[in-house]
């Protein structure tokens, strides 16, 4: 029984639980001089609580165990075994990680006659459901690894009969102390605060995890690297050593992919920003409840569509315009009809991620002026000022941390945008001021940098690591400075 099976088995068990002691609760007669503590439904909730939680974690122990308890005489035998001359230790390692991740070995004979077909067309059929096959020489390894799929299954079962008592267990134990006094709501109130400082704390935790697992590969990058080089340089050309090559492994300088990080990201909300702001006064100030319904749905829609529809908009149609009216305006003051725009160019990617970027801001600002209280208004109209005015000087002071928070919130996904930039601005690593030529972002690279057959540990993939700290780190500085700057201006409008 796999563990969805068992967790699904379990669950149903606290939930008949919980109708049972719902009932038992509601067929309680207490005594004149006292009265129930709890309505039925936090009983029946206390019932499924008392069987489902030690269930899970139960299983979660058992999952956490199972693969170690199955492992380690299995390990233990192959590591304390003799060498065997027949077995090459190349062969010995490989079979021995392969048991270390649960693969299952089996001997090339047993299948030689499986189905009547040739071992070649059997073997790739296995190894692509994940069974290696042991060959003549490695029949040393069989059964070993026998044996650990025997107590595989052995736990596999003890998992599931140990959870599944626990959540009989847990029911029984529950519905036995249903009484009139028991405090049954305090207890599921309890478990559910519980339940809600754990999901709090999956958003540090990830966080964490993020920051752990590309710091470890940092810190291995900057040991080949010189960190100097890498924020200071202003040459980006991480030369593809072949595998196992000493030779040189290029320049990996940061600053043109920041650069381009940062000049597109200013470009698109140069032009998102305006926009968006506007669409949200207009909305949440102007527009009639009928223009209303459906002018914001119509900008919500770009929020949905795909990025990568973006970009071959970008490719197909806004790049080849601009360079079209670059030739143009340019044949109409000079007379030579050469175009100064490139169709893959900074301005290109900046005008379609602004474009994709407005629902963001017009969205999220129209519902944070929204939020503003009408006395509010009403007490700046009262006082004599027009509706311009008590925007101007009442509704945006009052609703400016939250469009900050917007804000913020868009230029972070203009940071990490890719596919418009790949599409949009190419992926030539350059400085330049001009934003008629072409860039690229950190993203990009990042991309580049984890795709293909490099390996893993080469200073061309652990650069991706530091790139995407580098961003990390850029972001939070964005969140500081934004916070500090909402409370300040709080400070002075409170």
């Amino acid at each position: 029984m796999s563990s969805l099976a068992i967790l699904a088995v379990s669950l149903l068990i606290a939930l008949a639980g919980a109708f049972v002691g719902a009932r038992r609760s509601a067929a309680l007669r207490p005594a004149p001089d006292e009265k129930l503590h709890s309505r039925p439904v936090y009983h029946g909730a206390f019932v499924f609580v008392w069987s489902a939680v030690p269930a899970l974690l139960v299983l979660i122990a058992a999952n956490v165990a199972g693969p170690i308890i199955a492992e380690a005489p299995v390990r233990e035998a192959v590591e304390d075994s003799a060498p065997d001359t027949a077995v090459p230790p190349a062969v010995r390692a490989q079979l021995i990680d392969a048991l270390a991740a649960g693969m299952r070995v089996l001997p090339s004979d047993e299948f030689a006659t499986v189905d009547n077909l040739p071992l070649a067309e059997v073997v790739p059929l296995l190894q692509r459901r994940g069974v290696a096959i042991a060959t003549a020489t490695d029949d040393a390894m069989v059964r070993p690894a026998a044996a650990k799929v025997r107590i595989e299954n052995t736990v596999q079962i003890g998992k599931a009969i140990i959870t599944i008592l626990a959540a009989l267990a847990g029911a029984a134990l529950g519905l036995k102390r249903i009484a009139p006094r028991l405090r049954a709501r305090n207890q599921v109130e309890i478990v559910v605060r519980a339940i809600l400082i754990l999901c709090s704390m999956i958003a540090i935790v990830t966080t964490v995890g993020i920051i752990m697992s590309m710091l470890s590969e940092t810190v291995e990058f900057f040991r080949r690297v010189d960190p100097s080089t890498f924020f200071f340089g202003t040459v980006w050309d991480p030369r593809f050593a072949a595998a196992g090559s000493s030779g040189e492994a290029g320049q990996f300088g940061l600053v043109p992919l920041l650069a381009g990080t940062l000049y597109i990201a200013f470009v698109a909300m140069l032009f998102a920003v305006p926009v968006g702001l506007f669409a949200a006064i207009y909305m949440a100030e102007y527009a009639k409840p009928r223009t209303r319904s459906v002018v914001k749905p119509l900008l919500e829609v770009l929020a949905g569509i795909p990025t990568i529809v973006y970009g071959f908009f970008a490719l197909v149609t806004v790049g080849p315009f601009l360079r079209d009216l670059s030739a143009q305006i340019n044949g109409l003051v000079t007379g030579d009809y050469t175009n100064f725009i490139q169709a893959q160019s900074i301005l290109t990617a900046g005008l379609v991620m602004g474009i994709m970027l407005i629902p963001f801001v017009s969205s999220l600002s129209d519902d944070i002026i929204t939020a503003v209280p009408r006395s509010l208004r009403d007490g700046s109209l009262g006082l004599g000022a027009t509706r311009s005015e008590t925007i101007k000087r009442v509704v945006l002071p009052a609703a400016l941390p939250g469009i900050v928070s917007a804000l913020l919130l868009t230029a972070s996904r203009a940071i990490g945008e890719t596919m418009i930039v790949v599409l949009a601005a190419g992926v030539a690593a350059r400085l330049t001021i001009n934003p008629f030529e072409a860039m690229t972002t950190v993203t990009v690279k990042i991309v580049n940098q984890l795709t293909g057959d490099l390996e893993f540990n080469s200073p061309q993939t652990l650069v991706a690591f530091a790139l995407g700290i580098t961003l990390f780190v850029i972001t939070l500085g964005l969140n500081i400075i934004a916070l500090s700057i909402v409370r300040k201006y709080r400070e002075q409008y409170e």
